[in-house]
C-alpha cells in the first residue's frame, strides 16, 4: 500500500451513492503507518461542499438545510469552494476500517469526538482540485 509522507497534503473525498462527490477536504498528513492514517484539517483549509449546504450553514436557515439534504437524497447538487472553519480536525483512519474517528478541537481543547461510518480508504492518486 502506498503511504503518504508526513506534512503532505491529501484530499478526503466523501462520495455519496451513486459515486458523486459530496464533499472534499484538504488534509495535512500527521502520520501514515500500517496502523492508521492520521491527518489534520485546520481552520482555513480548502474544502468543497454542496452549494445549498454552504448557504444553509452560512445563513442558519433550516429550510435551506432540508433542501440541501433533499438534493443529496436525489443525487443532484453542485459543489462550491469553501474553507474549514472554527475547529481543528484530527482524523484517525485504520487502513481497512469501515469508520474513521474524528476529534474536533478549539482553542479551549477537545470540543467533541465523531465516528464517521465509511468505506475503507481508497488511495486513488487523484489530484487536488485545481492542481490538474
Amino acid at each position: 500500500m502506498r503511504r503518504f509522507e508526513t506534512g503532505q497534503t491529501v484530499v478526503r473525498r466523501d462520495v455519496h451513492s451513486p459515486g458523486r462527490v459530496w464533499s472534499e477536504h484538504a488534509l495535512r498528513v500527521v502520520a501514515d503507518t500500517g496502523e492508521a492514517l492520521v491527518a489534520a484539517c485546520p481552520p482555513g483549509a480548502e474544502t468543497r461542499w454542496p452549494a445549498l449546504y454552504l448557504k444553509a450553514r452560512d445563513e442558519g436557515d433550516r429550510a435551506v438545510r432540508t433542501e440541501a439534504f433533499d438534493a443529496m437524497a436525489s443525487g443532484v447538487w453542485e459543489l462550491a469552494a469553501a474553507v474549514w472553519q472554527e475547529t481543528e480536525l484530527l482524523l484517525w483512519k485504520p487502513p481497512e476500517a469501515w469508520f474513521s474517528v474524528n476529534a474536533f478541537y478549539t482553542a479551549d481543547g477537545l470540543r467533541n469526538w465523531y465516528v464517521n461510518f465509511e468505506r475503507p480508504t481508497a488511495r486513488t492518486g487523484c489530484p487536488i482540485p485545481g492542481d490538474a
